[in-house]
């Protein structure tokens, strides 16, 4: 069975490469010789997308959905959504998560992955019952980390906790890139022995050993990989496309993508990577291999955000001082996955820790509501001093945390007023609420969007 390929350039190769500053005007040209590429899917939306439309580029991010929709006629259209917190970073009550996965399906998207950051269920239930309810496909998601109680078994029981809820299909999301060649092949193996749902795999190269990575999980049977087209891959990106395809050409593996295709797309995207390049957004770190990455398990994106950290204090000599303590902040904070929003989280209490020179003597208010039980259920205890520092006898709670939420949407609607032309209009200004309602503010001042649907139909 030929290999499947979901290109990641049009979300996470600009996301992880270029602070996802590609412009709708630099993908749509390019869009009708990607959809007779033969990819399974192309990634173009979700992540951090939706978020740099409106705060950088003054781009309506829905408004970019349905300019792809409208191009791209034979390919599936994914994106990556953060369970209840879909593209923010607080959890958002049962109807906004609703509304969003509604209105994302009806403006393009066909494939929904969805992930938890601590791989608390619970918080993808909302999420996975909307996307059946509106006939999208959903993709559950396990986001692979390392730590003592994160072995094999403990990934196949949370595949077979996503089977249960209903998913269509598993992703492996290794968003750091640690996840090592014979452990990928062993997990997909024994992925496959108790599920029949097609499994994709996600990488980054950030520790180079991704391509490695994917071709043991193709010879253990893995159905979909992530890769990005080459301008936009490699570094902290995915593996290249073309060096995916050609190594498993005439294999029986062989995804027979169209060569041809991929090296016009690759070219008309390198003069676009060299602006970036000259602009200075495209930095050389991103681009660096660091093997470190397999010690610390720091991502790509946390590794620039620490580094940007510490250059604001002028203490970048402190810099191995915090990636060693990561892995302490870890343990103490009972082993969270480093994936938004708790890869931020844990490296900024990492960086305060050192600074101040007192472990848990400054603490984010994130931290303190993650102690609190307010993002979920941790994979293993907190340790109970530090617990008992952070958050004194508090009793953190044990229930799902959106449980807690009332229903938001109606007050959104009446907060937003008439800024707000449409629902996705509402649903933007519930997810950045400062930034999209500045963005409505100078769209209404500029012209109307080509796609307007009366707020209360």
């Amino acid at each position: 069975m030929k290999l499947k390929i979901t290109e990641t350039s049009l979300r996470d190769g600009h996301q992880s490469l270029i602070a996802t500053r590609l412009r709708t005007e630099e993908i749509l040209p390019i869009l009708e010789k990607m959809d007779k590429v033969g990819y399974h899917s192309l990634e173009v939306w979700g992540g951090a997308t939706f978020d740099a439309c409106i705060r950088f580029l003054n781009e309506d991010p829905w408004e970019r959905l349905r300019k792809i929709r409208k191009i791209v006629k034979n390919t599936k259209l994914q994106m990556l959504l953060r369970g209840q917190n879909l593209l923010g970073y607080r959890h958002y009550a049962d109807d906004v998560v609703e509304e969003f996965i509604k209105k994302s399906i009806e403006n393009g998207i066909d494939i929904i992955r969805a992930f938890d950051a601590l791989n608390d269920f619970r918080n993808l239930e909302t999420t996975i019952k909307s996307i059946k309810k509106y006939n999208g496909h959903c993709q559950g998601c396990i986001a692979y980390t390392t730590s003592e109680i994160h072995t094999i078994d403990y990934y196949v029981d949370k595949v077979l906790e996503l089977e249960k809820l209903g998913v269509d299909s598993i992703c492996v999301k290794d968003m750091a890139g640690i996840l090592m060649p014979e452990t990928g092949y062993t997990l997909i193996k024994k992925i496959n022995e108790v599920t029949k749902l097609p499994v994709e795999l996600h990488s980054h190269c950030t520790s180079g050993i991704a391509t490695v990575l994917y071709m043991k999980a193709v010879e253990a049977g893995v159905d979909i990989v992530d890769t990005a087209i080459s301008p936009f891959s490699g570094g902290t990106s995915q593996p290249s496309t073309e060096v995916i395809v050609q190594l498993l050409k005439e294999n029986e593996r062989d995804p027979q993508l169209d060569m041809k295709l991929l090296g016009e797309i690759a070219d008309y995207f390198k003069p676009i990577k060299e602006k970036y390049r000259e602009e200075g957004i495209l930095k050389a770190k991103v681009m660096d291999v660091e093997p470190k990455t397999l010690l610390y398990q720091v991502p790509g994106g946390m590794l620039s955000n620490l580094i940007s950290q510490l250059e604001q204090q002028n203490a970048l000599n402190k810099y191995e001082e915090v990636l060693k303590e990561i892995p302490r902040v870890r343990k103490d904070l009972g082993y969270p996955p480093l994936v938004t929003p708790l890869s931020q989280m844990v490296g900024t209490q990492a960086v305060f820790n050192i600074l101040v020179g007192d472990r848990y003597k400054v603490v984010s208010k994130e931290i303190r509501d993650y102690v609190r039980g307010y993002y979920g259920k941790t994979p293993a205890p907190i340790d109970s001093e530090i617990q008992k520092k952070i958050i004194g006898d508090e009793k953190p709670l044990e229930c799902r945390p959106a449980d807690l939420l009332e229903p938001e949407l109606e007050i959104l609607k009446e907060k937003i007023g008439d800024k707000a032309k449409s629902m996705e209009d509402v649903l933007m200004y519930a997810l950045f609420p400062e930034n999209a309602k500045k963005f409505l503010e100078n769209r209404d001042n500029a012209k109307t969007s080509e796609y307007e649907i009366n707020l209360f139909l």
